[in-house]
C-alpha cells in the first residue's frame, strides 16, 4: 500500500493494482486527486489490469465521478485494462442517473 494523496479528510492510496479513495471528494481537490491517480496509472505496465475503489467516498459527489472518468481515460492512454470499479451506493445511484454504468465495469457492495 502506498499513500498517493492526503488532503483534509481525503485519501488516495494504491493497494496492489487498485486506486482506493476514502473521504469527501470536492472540486477543491478533484484536479489534484485526478493527477495523482493518473500519474500512478502512467507508471503501470501496458496490458496490466487495474481497478478503482470508491466505496469509501463520503456522500454523493459529481467531483468523484469527474475524477473517475479522468482515471478511465488515463488507463486507456496507458494501455491498461480497467477490470473493476467499486462504488458506494450513493455514487452508484449518481452513476446510474448520469448513464455512466454502461461505460465502466461498475460493481457495488451494497450495505
Amino acid at each position: 500500500m502506498s499513500k498517493l494523496l492526503a488532503r483534509n479528510g481525503l485519501d488516495l492510496e494504491a493497494r496492489d493494482k487498485c486506486l482506493v479513495v476514502c473521504g469527501v471528494v470536492g472540486f477543491e481537490h478533484a484536479a489534484e486527486l485526478a493527477d495523482a491517480g493518473s500519474r500512478w496509472l502512467a507508471r503501470r505496465q501496458a496490458g496490466e489490469a487495474v481497478s478503482f475503489d470508491l466505496r469509501g467516498v463520503a456522500g454523493v459527489s459529481s467531483a468523484a465521478l469527474t475524477v473517475l472518468l479522468e482515471w478511465a481515460r488515463a488507463a486507456r492512454r496507458a494501455g491498461l485494462t480497467l477490470e473493476r470499479v467499486r462504488l458506494s451506493a450513493a455514487l452508484l445511484r449518481l452513476t446510474d442517473l448520469a448513464g455512466l454504468e454502461r461505460l465502466l465495469p461498475v460493481e457495488s457492495v451494497r450495505g
